[in-house]
């Protein structure tokens, strides 16, 4: 690109040098947009990335489960129907997803908010909505590790699962799908809104909370007349299939992918129609 006599820049010298051909006010190469799946490759790798940086979220992801999980297992202080680990496993296994799909996501979004990591996001022309499923996709990688080790170390106190494998692996891969989806977007309504420290707070609670009446570590059936209302819990759906599909070596009840489904739809429609950047 260069001067004329009159001082103006020729268009033409740039679209040479380029190899493009731009008429008169065309940029080469031209701005725009990377396309959106490419977006949501490089966000979720990046997410992947620093989710495996954060050891608070590492530990509550997977040290905490498995300590659980040998625990529950070789101690019988909580009294539970046939063989502990058949109960435990499963359980654990919905822990771990509860864990990272909704408290650490919960938790990293909202101080990603505090600190203005999500407003100059915001700035950028990545949607609201790739932003929500990179963060997803990216605890589903996590959950894939989680899943790998948990049931390791379940085979190695005794559990063996039951069922036709090409059954049970389908069935299981609906639930974690529906179960992740309903969990993160619990995370993204809970960061979304509220200040990071009252997010903290409420991550936490609402994780022991689960823990205690969402049929992870207690038999539901230790409730009572309250144990209607628990089973709509999104932990007490993933838990029962769990269970359901690892330990008694059925198919997947439909009510439960149900419950799951309805999760999801509810919490990340709301959590994209009132996501907030700052």
């Amino acid at each position: 690109m260069s001067a004329t006599a009159t001082g103006r820049v020729d268009p033409d010298d740039g679209a040479a040098m380029t190899g493009v051909d731009a008429g008169p006010g065309t940029f080469a190469p031209r701005p725009g947009r990377a396309p959106l799946t490419r977006m949501v490759a490089n966000q979720t790798r990046m997410e992947l990335v620093l989710m495996m940086r954060n050891a608070e979220q590492v530990m509550l992801s997977l040290i905490v489960p498995i300590g659980l999980l040998v625990v529950c297992t070789t101690v019988s202080f909580i009294e539970v129907d046939g063989d502990r680990a058949d109960f435990f496993v499963p359980g654990i296994l919905a822990l771990a997803i509860m864990s990272a799909a909704f408290t650490s996501q919960a938790i990293a979004t909202g101080f990603d908010r505090h600190y203005g990591v999500l407003k100059r996001l915001g700035a950028t022309a990545l949607p609201r909505s790739v932003l929500l499923g990179a963060k997803t996709l990216a605890v589903l990688a996590i959950e894939a590790m989680q899943i790998v080790v948990l049931c390791s170390v379940g085979l190695a106190l005794g559990w063996t699962p039951s069922g036709e494998p090409l059954t049970a692996v389908l069935s299981v891969v609906a639930l974690i799908a529906l179960g992740t989806a309903a969990f993160c977007g619990m995370a993204f309504l809970l960061a979304g809104t509220l200040r990071a420290m009252t997010t903290l707070a409420a991550a936490n609670i609402i994780w022991f909370v689960l823990l205690g009446v969402g049929g992870i570590a207690f038999p539901l059936s230790e409730f009572g007349g309250a144990q209607g209302l628990f089973e709509l819990l999104p932990t007490a759906a993933l838990s029962s299939g769990l269970r359901t599909v690892l330990a008694d070596g059925e198919v997947v009840p439909w009510h439960l992918l149900l419950t799951l489904g309805l999760w999801a739809v509810v919490t990340l429609t709301a959590a994209t129609a009132t996501f907030r950047w700052e």
